[in-house]
């Protein structure tokens, strides 16, 4: 067996990481002009050249903005963000989502899906629905919660492919592991014969290409999920 190479972090790494952990939790609020980098260099005991760097990449990221002569101030992250910014957004705290974050997600993959049935539904072929059913099936047979998690992400996103646009897939694969995640603990609370039921009758109302009824079940159980008898957070 073949073990990968670890490597330690760079000083920049753990000074962005640190600023970043600082931005995301509110000890450095939105609108804060940060001391000047020699002051941060001191405080933090690296060097200046590392500060400057990782300045210059969390501004790259939307967490700072640099004003030349003026000094650097945080930025607004949801306006000025990237996908590096929500991938940050994702890693902060270990890996572990506040339920504010979780909720973000669930509305953003509500709007995702709702999207992706009113496109693909119209246009979608017979071997389409085969290719589904398979997902679903997959969360039939799934052997853990995460395998399920898995399987379910698989069957929305491949519905995301269908819809035909070129920017959903990657926009809905971007959110893979938080996506993964929560269903994992969707299943874990609530089983995961549910997580099957859900998108098997979500599959039954693509194989009649019933827009109106896929979309009314699919808010229906991301509701549930957010405010309902099935939240995934408390």
């Amino acid at each position: 067996m073949e073990f990968s190479k670890l490597s330690a972090p760079s000083m920049k790494e753990l000074f962005v990481q640190e600023l970043e952990g600082m931005i995301l939790s509110g000890k450095l609020a939105v609108g804060e002009k940060l001391p000047p980098e020699r002051e941060i260099a001191k405080s933090m005991q690296v060097s200046r050249g590392v500060v400057n760097s990782g300045i210059l990449e969390l501004a790259r990221k939307g967490f700072l903005i640099i004003k030349p002569r003026v000094g650097t101030y945080i930025a607004d992250y949801r306006r000025t963000g990237t996908l590096e910014t929500l991938i940050s957004i994702l890693n902060y705290n270990g890996g572990v989502l506040r339920s504010s974050e979780i909720r973000s997600i669930l509305e953003i993959r509500l709007a995702l899906s709702t999207l992706s049935i009113q496109l693909a539904i119209p246009h979608i072929t017979n071997n389409d629905i085969d290719s589904l059913r398979k997902h679903v099936d997959g969360i039939a047979k799934a052997s853990t919660e995460k395998e399920a998690g898995e399987k379910a992400f698989d069957f929305h996103h491949e519905l995301a492919v269908l819809s035909g646009n070129m920017l959903m897939p990657l926009i809905y694969y971007s959110f893979k592991d938080a996506v993964i995640m929560l269903w994992e603990r969707f299943c874990i609370l609530h089983g995961k014969e549910k997580l099957y039921v859900n998108t098997d009758t979500l599959w039954q109302f693509i194989e009649k290409r019933d827009i109106d009824g896929a979309i009314k079940w699919s808010e229906g159980k991301l509701d549930e999920a957010i405010n309902g008898n099935n939240q995934i957070y408390y």
